[in-house]
């Protein structure tokens, strides 16, 4: 299907049942990879992204067992590093939480030494690395660049990561310090990880951190400044591991609620160790009715108005603020975003120059973006342009709320995170 065009929406309204979390998805698979024991892995996103993990885990020497549902997953624990082949190639896609974790984890010391090359789609060699594989160096892990400094393709040597202190830039990606602390506890040595500048998406940290420690790993946490490691630990099995559902993806059915109608979403909820579940903070300041449960979150439609906020804590469900202001009452501002411009394409751009499209005035700043709204009428039909990037295809499906048509482009594109999104959100919608 090349394009999906969605008529306007009255309203929307039930309740929907969140696919796994991406990010939870892939560091559970790894973090099983590498502990000791065998862990059931359930609610498994099924996902290119995930795909890519399972392909690359499979070529590395891990056994798993995938239900026919691929939602459930038995792995095998190596107990310890990958034991690499020369001559391995993993390609990974565009999978950001599969190539960032693994280029740290490669490097780990196995029984033997070997080389391992991983690579990607284009953009993934446009996407950068160099924070991570600085820091990698710095360790005493052998890795070098086959194509243009700072990006993949990578070749990596499992000659070990010795431990000492350690410096990250922390501004640009928080999967480069994900990574490294993965790999951290199997490093031969302590690792003292110093974070240099601002540290963005902390919360995608407290994911990380939280489930080492699930796998039997405490990391000590300065205050997101520095981060202290044993080194020689091994993962354990927690024997079975449950993914929450998305938090990311929930952000599309709660903000169509509180622009039309009344949503509950399950498999997240008050106690969610996601940072994406505060996206329902900001669409309460906007107006928003929230409520909060054990496993559910649930928006109803309210009189929205603008918001001026940071959003470097939740940037990637702030994408979806940035089609919610156009029907909120004045001016909205996504702060403190720059880091937008390194993700699946370009964000900033990307949402401006689509955001125009529908009529909207917008300002595209070096990190933030700054936003008018419409009246249902002044939408403009338009046909949205995606960019490969799943959450650029299911932020515009909100704009069907107004009372125009949007056509999506490469609507398939959300089988990265999401692949039933459009029906999932064509079963929620109600027409005159």
């Amino acid at each position: 299907m090349k394009a999906i065009t969605l008529e306007p929406i009255s309203r929307i309204e039930g309740e929907i049942n969140l696919p796994g979390s991406k990010s939870l998805s892939n560091r559970a698979l790894l973090l099983a990879a590498l502990a000791k024991g065998t862990t059931t892995v359930t609610n498994l996103l099924d996902s290119d992204d995930i795909r890519h993990m399972l392909n690359a885990l499979k070529a590395l020497g891990v056994n798993y067992q995938l239900s026919e549902d691929k939602t459930c997953c038995e792995v095998e624990g190596l107990g310890g590093a990958f034991q690499v082949e020369n001559g391995l190639s993993l390609f990974l896609g565009n999978a950001g939480t599969a190539m960032r974790p693994l280029t740290a984890a490669l490097c780990l010391k196995g029984d033997t030494e070997g080389e391992v090359i991983l690579t990607g789609e284009p953009r993934m060699k446009e996407r950068p690395i160099k924070h991570l594989v600085d820091a990698l160096l710095q360790a005493g892990a052998n890795v070098r660049y086959l194509e243009n400094d700072g990006y993949p393709p990578l070749a990596i040597r499992n000659q070990g990561i010795k431990g000492g202190v350690v410096k990250i830039d922390g501004s640009i990606s928080s999967q480069f310090l994900t990574a490294l602390l993965m790999a951290a506890p199997l490093a031969e040595g302590d690792l003292d990880i110093y974070i240099v500048g601002d540290l963005v998406s902390k919360p995608y940290i407290d994911i990380t951190l939280a489930m080492m420690k699930d796998f039997g790993v405490s990391v000590e946490n300065q205050h997101y400044q520095v981060f202290k490691v044993k080194g020689n630990q091994s993962y354990v099995s927690p024997g079975k591991y449950m993914v929450e559902g998305d938090a990311s993806s929930a952000s599309y059915f709660l903000a169509a609620a509180a622009i039309k109608g009344n949503v509950k979403v399950t498999g997240i909820g008050k106690h969610s160790i996601q940072g994406d579940r505060l996206f329902a903070d900001v669409l309460e300041k906007m107006g928003a009715k929230i409520t909060w449960g054990e496993d559910f979150i649930q928006a109803e439609q309210a009189e929205l108005h603008g918001v001026d906020m940071d959003m470097n804590h939740i940037p990637d469900a702030a994408m979806t603020i940035a089609t919610t202001a156009l029907f909120a009452k004045g001016e909205t501002v996504i702060r403190n975003i720059y880091n937008w411009r390194v993700k699946e394409t370009d964000r900033l751009a990307a949402m401006a120059t689509e955001l125009r499209k529908v009529g909207a005035e917008v300002e595209e700043g070096e990190d933030f973006i700054r936003i008018q709204p419409l009246a249902l009428s002044q939408f403009k039909h338009a046909e949205i342009e995606t960019y490969n990037d799943h959450r650029m295809a299911m932020c515009f499906a909100l704009i069907a709320l107004s009372d125009t048509p949007v056509t999506i482009l490469d609507p398939k594109c959300t089988a990265k995170t999401f692949p039933t999104f459009f029906d999932e959100f064509e079963k929620l919608s109600i027409r005159n």
